[in-house]
């Protein structure tokens, strides 16, 4: 067997274990991923109990529950706890998903929470995502348009709308990009299936007058054809998406404008 040394900062230890609530007849047990930049320690896993019947349904309620009652330094992301701004997104019992719309109930056992997996992490469970916004920056998300500005609306027929239904909806999340395997591995020139689903919802945009250039800036052999159709993105989207389908039509248009 290969024996390997790993660095020191390669392991994650085990961290504080909070005290049981009082009098609670129904317990959970949160086993919670914690990393400071500030402590020069290595990451630790914290493990809470949360009395079920004094807390919400879903993982935010517990993490709240958690950062308000028992351990103020717990740190994550969270807002609009409808799943539309898409500010939760973690790793829960293995699955990428925002923490407002996965229910406790869903996980049997032990509830294990790290932060969304192959990004840099600034605290906790909180990720790095400057890059994961600059790429999806790089894609133009907006319309781009060459005639003069109509007086009201750029008019669109109820076709060419409903084209857009299963792109729009896509909250950046970045549950589906930290889930890809090609994301992983080439994640610096690769733009991963958020930004390239955004990138197709423009594409087909029949306002969008850019399509020849949009094109033209994806026709690279990173940006695009590092998808392998592994679908993992399609699988863990929290709003039922797939972007592997997008990035299918994104490859079939070039070939179709070449031919």
């Amino acid at each position: 067997m290969v024996q390997l040394t790993l660095p020191k900062n390669s392991t994650i230890r085990t961290g504080k274990t909070w005290p049981k609530p009082e009098g609670a007849n129904r317990l959970k047990t949160f086993k919670i991923y914690r990393w400071s930049p500030d402590d020069g320690e290595n990451p630790r896993v914290d493990t809470y109990f949360v009395d079920l019947d004094d807390c919400g349904p879903m993982m935010l309620d517990a993490l709240i529950k958690i950062k308000n009652e028992i351990d103020p330094t717990l740190t994550f992301r969270r807002s609009c706890r409808e799943g539309i701004c898409g500010s939760c997104a973690m790793n829960i019992d293995g699955i990428n998903t925002l923490a407002c719309i996965y229910g406790i109930d869903d996980v049997k056992g032990d509830v294990k929470v790290y932060p969304l997996p192959h990004m840099p992490v600034v605290r906790d469970l909180i990720p790095d995502l400057t890059h994961f916004y600059a790429q999806h920056a790089s894609i133009m998300p907006w319309l781009e348009t060459k005639t003069n500005t109509p007086a009201k609306e750029w008019k669109q027929s109820i076709e060419d709308r409903e084209k857009l239904d299963g792109l729009y909806e896509c909250v950046m999340c970045a549950c589906c990009s930290t889930s890809c395997p090609s994301y992983w591995w080439n994640g610096d020139r690769y733009l991963g299936p958020a930004a390239l689903l955004h990138a197709y919802r423009w594409i087909i945009d029949s306002r969008d007058e850019a399509t020849g250039e949009r094109l033209d800036d994806l026709e690279d052999p990173f940006k695009l054809y590092r998808c392998h159709t592994i679908m993992n993105c399609a699988k863990t989207c929290p709003k039922g998406l797939n972007p592997a389908k997008a990035i299918a039509q994104i490859k079939k248009t070039m070939v179709e404008r070449a031919i």
